[in-house]
């Protein structure tokens, strides 16, 4: 029996983080979540995910903000997808220039995500 790939959603709204995790784990993924950068980190640094799926826009850390701190800690960081509501060139380049995988804007239909998680897992 296969072992389902493990993402973590980070995401300051609940509603958007209800639909995603219904979205992937009906599609067999295994989903966690964190409603801030603070939280996310913790479960990083507690467990192993797959996918870090990562707003940008949240309060007090931004996902960028995270993203930057966890490589400077030297974590390990799974590949990385944002999911934003900021759709501007600049902000896209942003998330390229930080190792991300997939940059998709919201609302993301179900087909792009299901496309960018399975693109990220290789």
């Amino acid at each position: 029996m296969t072992v389902p790939k493990r993402i973590l959603v980070v995401d300051d709204e609940p509603d958007t983080v209800e639909l995603i995790h219904l979205t992937l784990s009906t599609a067999g993924y295994q989903i966690d979540s964190a409603m801030s950068a603070l939280e996310a980190r913790r479960k990083l640094e507690a467990d192993h995910y797959d996918v870090l799926l990562l707003d940008v826009m949240m309060p007090e850390v931004s996902g960028f903000d995270l993203l930057i701190q966890l490589h400077e800690s030297g974590m390990s960081v799974p590949p990385v997808i944002f999911l934003t509501a900021r759709k501007t060139t600049q902000d896209r380049e942003t998330g390229e220039d930080l190792g991300a995988v997939g940059y998709l804007t919201k609302p993301a239909t179900r087909g792009n995500l299901l496309d960018a998680v399975s693109k990220a897992l290789g």
